[in-house]
């Protein structure tokens, strides 16, 4: 079958890009051809997979002469007009950085005050992200911009499944609750949420009373060892086995949540 479509979002700061790094490693291991997409304006994916500032690709956001080119604002263009629609398909294989046995293309994202998607570089991130959601067969996570401005701009539709992670707070919380409603909106059919830095159980309770109709798929303790794994520029998937093995099963409940007649068996082999 085709890939599965993952979008991962939540305020800044929860622990997004781990869980969406995490997920990576472990649909590679499990035989799936494996996209990871960075799409935030902190580029910050490739430092999970334990890739060296050096080594780091450069966000195509940032290649200016690319994003002209492709949406006919260069020397030749006419007034402010751009292409919507700019040609996009060739561009994965060309910037995506090999990590272990996954690759990684990192996007970025338009950080500037004011800019929108009506400009050049949005109707860029757009198309790629478009393309790779859309017409890509490897199973793809996007590791989203923080906040909610990214879903405003419907770069996500088409996805399969929207999962908002959220920490103890409540500016995380409602977050977490305005990024599901809008996922929603858009017709993202699988939305859902994982508990994050939980130091009490009692947290995981008030985070799922508050998200209601939103399905909890796990919740993972505080991790002094991920935070020092992002220090150290690490790969996070080897900090915590316990973070692993909680992401492993909220994996799974995802595949169930998807997948809901075919159970648990399905959550390795289907992705693939």
């Amino acid at each position: 079958m085709l890939g599965l479509k993952i979008a991962i979002g939540g305020k800044g700061g929860v622990g997004k890009t781990t869980v969406c790094a995490v997920w990576a490693e472990l649909f590679a291991e499990g035989g799936s051809d494996v996209l990871a997409i960075d799409a935030d304006p902190n580029t910050n994916l490739a430092s999970a997979f334990g890739v060296l500032s050096e080594q780091s690709p450069e966000p195509l956001i940032k290649m200016k002469q690319l994003i002209a080119n492709r949406t006919g604002t260069g020397k030749e263009a006419v007034g402010a007009y751009f292409k919507l629609n700019p040609k996009v398909s060739d561009l994965p294989e060309k910037y995506w950085l090999e990590v272990s046995n996954l690759k990684l293309l990192v996007l970025g994202a338009i950080t500037q005050a004011g800019a929108g998607c009506a400009c050049p570089e949005g109707a860029f991130l757009k198309a790629l992200l478009t393309h790779t959601i859309l017409q890509r067969q490897e199973v793809v996570l996007v590791d989203l911009a923080a906040g909610v401005e990214f879903m405003g701009r419907a770069s996500v539709q088409g996805i399969d499944a929207l999962v908002a992670v959220v920490e103890p707070g409540g500016r995380s919380i409602e977050t977490a609750r305005n990024i599901a409603r809008m996922g929603k909106e858009l017709g993202i059919k699988h939305v859902a949420a994982i508990a994050n830095k939980i130091t009490e159980t009692a947290q995981t309770d008030v985070i799922k009373s508050q998200l209601k109709n939103v399905a909890l798929l796990g919740s993972l303790r505080y991790s002094r060892s991920v935070q020092e794994a992002d220090l150290r520029r690490t790969p996070v998937i080897e900090a915590d086995a316990e973070l692993v093995e909680q992401l492993t099963k909220a994996k799974n409940a995802l595949a169930d949540l998807i997948f809901p007649s075919a159970g648990s068996e399905i959550s390795d082999k289907q992705f693939v």
